[in-house]
């Protein structure tokens, strides 16, 4: 699959399974909100990698449609799920975007 991501919204955010939560139980429940996330119209692609020094941080990679697919998002009931349950903490997220985009035309 090829996604051009020149002109969406990326996100990217690390979140952490809290210490209360089996660490399985966090992983398994950020696969299925990655595969929720998939799932949604205005998702185009969503990702979670885990940190080789401390399994339970995440970073999850998020590329949306535009800012209304990701507000969206957030009133999905998959996500409102998500955070109720309450397994991860929001550690940062931030929009980003490819540097193949920001180094167009540098080498010219």
């Amino acid at each position: 699959m090829t996604i051009a991501i020149t002109g969406k919204l990326s996100i990217t955010a690390e979140i952490k399974i809290k210490d209360t939560v089996e660490l399985n139980d966090g992983l398994l429940a950020i696969q299925k909100f990655c595969v929720d996330m998939n799932s949604e119209q205005g998702c185009f692609l969503a990702v979670a990698h885990q940190d080789n020094q401390d399994p339970r941080k995440v970073i999850l990679w998020e590329i949306y449609r535009d800012q209304t697919a990701f507000d969206e998002h957030f009133k999905a009931e998959h996500t409102q799920a998500f955070i109720k349950e309450g397994l991860t903490d929001l550690i940062t997220a931030y929009q980003t975007q490819p540097m193949a985009t920001l180094l167009t035309g540098a080498n010219q």
